[in-house]
């Protein structure tokens, strides 16, 4: 119990520059008063005894304004930042060194009693206001963008960003570093903006290619004399 207590508290440490002692951290971080909650919570759901477990997440909730199920699965060395909001889901499993910013969800999408929560990987990093929906799967070394919607799997290191959430993958850009998470989840790619752009790229070499075809003549002129007005008839 006590090696688990030191390793939550050593996660703060490491993914926050802001704590600066061992009291700080236990008496001032919601988001590791709620993992203790959720701790205490699931062992007794474990137990069978779901009415107390679930009575012990609610005041954790109170308390913290983070609401995780005691029934979800969480592996070692979670940090919620700020945490209010957070919403963990019953069937959410969490892997090793999960970051969560305040107003993170991870929901489900269906009220069958069934697996209806994500699975997030190892080292991932969800972005503040991020939704995770449904069964799905998040790969290791994985980072959400703020208020990104997830709602398909994502593989193995790569940044997902938009609404919903578009994945780009980042193999080769990241060096993994296991003690130290990437946190900049505020420097990731604009997948939309670089669709645009290489949209833009590849129209402006077919209208070089067309030119260089047509030669001086104008391609519109040519359009509009075969009889084509476009599509509101101009």
């Amino acid at each position: 119990m006590f090696r688990q207590l030191r390793q939550d508290i050593q996660a703060v440490f490491d993914r926050d520059p802001a704590a600066r002692s061992v009291p700080e951290v236990m008496f001032c971080y919601p988001g590791l008063h709620a993992l203790w909650f959720y701790r205490i919570a699931h062992w007794f759901w474990g137990h069978r005894f779901y009415w107390l477990g679930r009575w012990i997440s609610h005041l954790g909730r109170w308390l913290t304004g983070i609401e995780i199920h005691p029934g979800a699965t969480i592996g070692p060395g979670l940090f919620i930042d700020h945490g209010m909001g957070v919403v963990v889901g019953e069937t959410a499993e969490l892997g090793a060194c999960v970051t969560l910013y305040h107003g993170v969800t991870l929901g489900g999408v269906s009220w069958r009693k069934e697996k209806r929560h994500p699975t997030i990987g190892d080292h991932v990093v969800i972005g503040a206001g991020a939704k995770v929906l449904g069964p799905i799967t998040i790969g290791d070394y994985t980072r959400i963008g703020a208020n990104s919607v997830v709602v398909k799997d994502v593989p193995d290191n790569a940044v997902v960003v938009g609404v919903p959430g578009r994945v780009r993958s980042r193999n080769g850009e990241k060096l993994r570093d296991d003690h130290h998470e990437d946190l900049q989840h505020n420097a990731i790619h604009d997948v939309t903006m670089e669709h645009l752009q290489k949209m833009a790229i590849r129209i402006d070499a077919l209208e070089q290619e067309i030119f260089s075809i047509e030669g001086e003549f104008d391609v519109e002129e040519r359009i509009l004399a075969n009889g084509y007005q476009g599509p509101w008839g101009i």
